[in-house]
């Protein structure tokens, strides 16, 4: 028998995160607004004020959320465990990038909660998230305000996305619907799928392994990149690869490497492993 949907697992999979908030009462409404909404985790990206009791004096019977709130330095450890990020974007950018709505954003966090963690992502007051952190992200929502005022209050924003992901959380409880893996992660005779999706420390490390064999290969300049690595991401996004199809890459990019080094260098296969060899034996010592 399938197990049921599970509202609280999901929402507990499902982060919000704030990315260098100026003012600490941003923050604190920001936690309000998710409470209200059911979600608890927050993560905080260089906060230019945090820890604050302006903030909790906002956050009002949220405190205790910011008191669990998780701090880093970078957009990049704030997402590294999750298999899908959601960025919140009102401008138009140069290079499309696959944008949703609110309820369509809320359906997709809600789908991967089921099986990945997931992010969804707030950016400065006054600019947004900046076009490399927005390259960190899946997907982007645009929240379809008034053109004569599109910039909402950032805790306004939360509200917002967190309301139409309650929505979603509450539609799936009341229909009994059973745990499955989202449509997309089906073949067509209706396999779920076997591997998780890829989590983001895992696929930033397979970009940089990317851009430094194309580097190396004379195929990316990076001192003339124009939108090469940029393609590159919003393709491999779009795919949103798993952790096997990873790993799969990065041994594919690996032996390109040894295949480099040894027309390079000239020397033979077997001196390239001779050399491997002593290494770990050297290593091991």
């Amino acid at each position: 028998m399938s197990e049921v949907f599970d509202l609280e697992a999901c929402a507990n999979n499902i982060r919000i995160v704030l990315v260098n908030t100026s003012h600490p009462g941003n923050i604190g409404a920001a936690a309000r607004a998710m409470k209200n909404m059911g979600l608890s985790k927050i993560t905080l990206v260089d906060p230019e004020d945090f820890p604050s009791p302006v903030a909790m004096g906002r956050a009002v019977s949220a405190a205790d959320i910011l008191e669990n709130a998780v701090v880093t330095k970078t957009l990049e450890e704030a997402v590294s465990g999750c298999g899908l990020v959601i960025g919140a974007s009102a401008r138009i950018r140069s290079i499309p990038w696959p944008l949703i709505s609110p309820p369509q954003c809320a359906k997709q966090a809600v789908d991967d909660s089921v099986q990945n963690e997931v992010a969804l992502v707030f950016g400065r007051e006054d600019s947004g998230l900046t076009n490399e952190e927005l390259q960190l992200c899946h997907f982007h929502v645009n929240i379809p305000a008034d053109e004569k005022l599109s910039s909402l209050n950032l805790a306004a924003a939360v509200m917002v996305i967190s309301y139409e992901v309650r929505q979603e959380l509450l539609r799936r409880q009341a229909e009994g619907q059973p745990i499955a893996k989202p449509a997309e992660e089906e073949i067509a005779e209706g396999v779920e799928w076997d591997v998780p999706k890829a989590t983001g420390n895992q696929v930033e490390s397979f970009y940089e392994h990317l851009e430094q064999v194309m580097v190396d290969l004379n195929f990316h300049d990076p001192d003339n990149p124009r939108l090469l690595m940029l393609r590159m991401r919003r393709l491999f996004g779009r795919i949103r690869p798993d952790q096997m199809e990873v790993s799969v890459l990065r041994g594919f990019l690996a032996h390109i490497d040894m295949l480099n080094e040894r027309a390079t260098r000239g020397i033979s296969v077997e001196q390239q492993r001779q050399e491997k060899r002593d290494a770990k034996l050297q290593k091991d010592l």
